[in-house]
């Protein structure tokens, strides 16, 4: 037969391939589904892989969600913030407040040499009541015929002055502060990172448990 070699085989016709010409696929064979593999139909195949306005708007609302929960992330975040910088600014403005009393009592006119730990007494002058003098002596030991007595202050070892009313809530501090220096830093453990504003929220409440 001419259509068969010296084998059997039917010859095909040879095609030459030309590279630049186009490839038209004029169909496709599928795999076949099976909407029920084992008995067992795991999805609708209908839906399955579609999309319709329904999941358009489940998806919105996922999106408005997440924006809702990263709005109040950050709120609370910025809640912290604030919180610290109103202690700061509390705490800028006590600092202040101490450097303008040091300031005058340093200015407060004395004929003796301040030695830090003494108490010292405050009073008007007789002459010029609107002038005022540092003083050793209390107003016990002048007695009822002392100047006028304005205030009393102990000079601290860093030159600050502490007045006579605030010497009970200062020598706590130094307690608090003296017991923890002599802790040993491997006992300390902190679970986070402290900023000044929570070291010290710490500190306050220790000083409450202790007192």
């Amino acid at each position: 037969m001419a259509n068969t070699d010296d084998r059997g085989f039917q010859k095909a016709e040879l095609v030459m391939f030309n590279p630049q010409a186009p490839n038209f696929q004029t169909g496709v064979n599928l795999v076949e589904r099976d909407s029920c593999p084992n008995g067992f139909q795991l999805v609708d195949p209908d839906k399955s892989g579609k999309k319709n306005q329904y999941d358009l708007c489940e998806l919105a609302a996922q999106v408005q969600q997440a924006d809702q929960f990263t709005r109040a992330t950050a709120g609370s975040k910025l809640q912290v913030i604030a919180e610290q910088v109103r202690f700061l600014q509390e705490q800028a403005r006590k600092v202040l407040e101490d450097a303008r009393l040091n300031a005058l009592v340093h200015k407060t006119n004395c004929n003796f040499k301040k030695i830090p730990g003494k108490t010292y007494y405050i009073y008007k002058q007789r002459k010029n009541p609107d002038q005022e003098f540092l003083s050793m002596i209390s107003p016990e030991e002048w007695g009822p015929t002392g100047p006028e007595f304005v205030a009393g202050y102990r000079l601290e070892f860093d030159m600050s002055w502490t007045q006579l009313k605030d010497l009970d809530k200062k020598q706590n501090e130094l307690q608090l502060i003296n017991k923890i220096l002599d802790t040993n830093v491997s006992d300390i453990s902190f679970n986070f990172l402290p900023s000044q504003y929570q070291a010290n929220r710490m500190l306050e409440s220790t000083k409450d448990e202790q007192s």
